[in-house]
C-alpha cells in the first residue's frame, strides 16, 4: 500500500454537519482533499495546537505525548489507513528501543497527536481514492493568516468545504444501502457545489 503526506488546511463547522466539524486535509504534492468529520472536542484540540494556545492543564493528547516520552518510546507518524462503514481508522506508528508498533487510534485523536509531536500526517492512497476530491487552486480554505480561528468559527462557518464533507458522507451512505436515486441527487448537488465558484 502506498502512503500519501497530508497536510492540515482548516477546520470548519457547518449546521450541514450536524453540529460537528469538518477537518480537511489536503496531499501535499498534489491537489487531493480529504474532509473527515470530527467531534467538537477534538476539533478544539487540534485547533488549539494549530492556533499555538497552551491551555492550563495538560490535554489527553498532550498527556499522551508526555507518556510517549516518558516511556523513551518516539512517535515516527501516523496514518489514515482505511475507510470501512463511513468510518476512518488509523494508526500511530511508535517506536521503542528499535521496535515499531502500530497502535489503533481515532484519525481525529492521530492528527491532535502528530501536531505535538511534529510528525507527518499520512492518508492510505486507498483511502484518498475513495473519499477524496480533487480541488482546483483556487477553490478552498482562506491561507491560514486570513481564517478566522476555531472559536470564531464555532457554529457559525456554512463553508464550501464543510458542505461537500456532509454531501460526500451521505453520497457514502446512500451508496451503501443501495439508495441509487437518492445517490444520485447528491452526486448532482456535489458536482453543482463544486462547480461553483
Amino acid at each position: 500500500m502506498s502512503k500519501i503526506e497530508c497536510e492540515i488546511i482548516g477546520i470548519s463547522s457547518s449546521a450541514s454537519t450536524g453540529g460537528a466539524y469538518a477537518l480537511l486535509l489536503k496531499e501535499v504534492f498534489g491537489n487531493r482533499r480529504l474532509p473527515i468529520i470530527i467531534g467538537q472536542f477534538e476539533a478544539q484540540a487540534i485547533a488549539l495546537e494549530l492556533e499555538g494556545m497552551k491551555p492550563p492543564r495538560p490535554l489527553t493528547h498532550d498527556l499522551l505525548k508526555s507518556l510517549i516520552e516518558n516511556l523513551n518510546a518516539s512517535l515516527i507518524e501516523v496514518v489514515i489507513s482505511e475507510l470501512r462503514d463511513n468510518t476512518f481508522f488509523s494508526k500511530i506508528i511508535v517506536e521503542m528501543s528499535s521496535l515499531t508498533n502500530e497502535i489503533d487510534a481515532r484519525p481525529s485523536d492521530a492528527i491532535a497527536l502528530a501536531l505535538r509531536s511534529n510528525v507527518p500526517i499520512y492518508v492510505e492512497e486507498a483511502v484518498l481514492e475513495a473519499a477524496g476530491f480533487i480541488s482546483s487552486p483556487e477553490e478552498g480554505f482562506q491561507p491560514e493568516a486570513e481564517q478566522p480561528s476555531f472559536s470564531e468559527q464555532k457554529g457559525e462557518n456554512t463553508s464550501k468545504e464543510a458542505k461537500l464533507s456532509a454531501l460526500q458522507t451521505k453520497l457514502r451512505e446512500a451508496l451503501e444501502k443501495e439508495d441509487y436515486e437518492r445517490a444520485a441527487k447528491l452526486r448532482d448537488e456535489i458536482k453543482k457545489l463544486s462547480s461553483n465558484n
